[in-house]
């Protein structure tokens, strides 16, 4: 499955970037962003209220994936309504300045839209915890059958992304 995304700019959801010299338009640079990032924020609805949370995350090149325990708030929005806005950010530090509002801050932005699926195959559930502990450990586990019965992997589907750097050079 290989993904294609929808044009930048005026195709995106966000909308067009106002400072076109930040942003990034390769996709390739979108998706190194992604799979260097070991922290998204998430964001979800609940009617008209938003709901934003940090996350660890996996990339697995075509989609996202994170864990949660059954139930919870998260899980209840996301049956309610499974579209999901994600950021992950590559910051690098500030940009200092003379002029106090002229400070910056050093980073690649990857900003997302998506729909999220439940992982109910077993082995696909296993390789996506397993991708998830890869990016802090090389250590291998074994998740015992109470483990993965009470975890639900959750897959985002990437619908739309963008990126946007300061400061990275090039």
């Amino acid at each position: 499955m290989s993904m294609t995304l929808p044009p930048m700019g005026d195709g995106h959801p966000h909308g067009a970037m106002r400072r076109e010299d930040r942003e990034i338009q390769d996709p390739a640079q979108l998706k190194q962003i992604l799979a260097a990032g070991h922290l998204m924020h998430l964001a979800m609805a609940s009617g008209d209220e938003p709901f934003l949370l940090p996350l660890f995350y996996a990339y697995d090149g075509e989609a996202l994936y994170f864990h949660s325990a059954k139930g919870g708030t998260k899980m209840d929005l996301l049956a309610r309504n499974p579209k999901v806005c994600f950021c992950i950010s590559d910051y690098q530090g500030v940009i200092p300045d003379a002029q106090a509002c002229n400070f910056e801050a050093r980073h690649r932005t990857v900003i997302g839209q998506g729909i999220c699926r439940l992982v109910e195959d077993p082995q696909q559930k296993v390789a996506a915890l397993d991708r998830i502990v890869a990016r802090f450990t090389p250590q291998s586990f074994h998740y015992p059958q109470a483990n993965l019965t009470a975890t639900r992997v959750v897959r985002i589907d990437i619908v739309a992304m963008k990126g946007k750097q300061h400061g990275m050079g090039g």
